[in-house]
């Protein structure tokens, strides 16, 4: 492995899944400016997730759809002009 390419700031980092409140801590380098109270009583970064094992359609076994803060109507509306120019073409 080559050297110095890694780094060397990891420490205590709390993750939430958002979508169901699981939260593990693990060691981490994540950015993070938000903290949060953990339950050995101290308090550590949070990361904040859309998705994680224990809500994933793989690793449990159903499928549902989570739309967080309108994810697929952010899309549309973002890529409109580009369906507009592709219908005036058709025509």
């Amino acid at each position: 492995m080559k050297k110095d390419i890694h780094p060397d700031d990891y420490r205590l980092v709390v993750f939430k899944d958002m979508s169901n409140d699981y939260s593990f801590i693990t060691k981490s380098t994540a950015a993070s400016k938000e903290t949060v109270k953990w339950e050995d009583g101290n308090e550590y970064p949070l990361v904040k997730l859309e998705i994680s094992h224990t809500s994933h359609p793989f690793y449990t076994g159903k499928m549902k759809l989570v739309d967080t803060a309108g994810r697929v109507d952010k899309f549309r509306n973002r890529y409109k002009k580009f369906e507009k120019k592709k219908e005036e073409s058709a025509e």
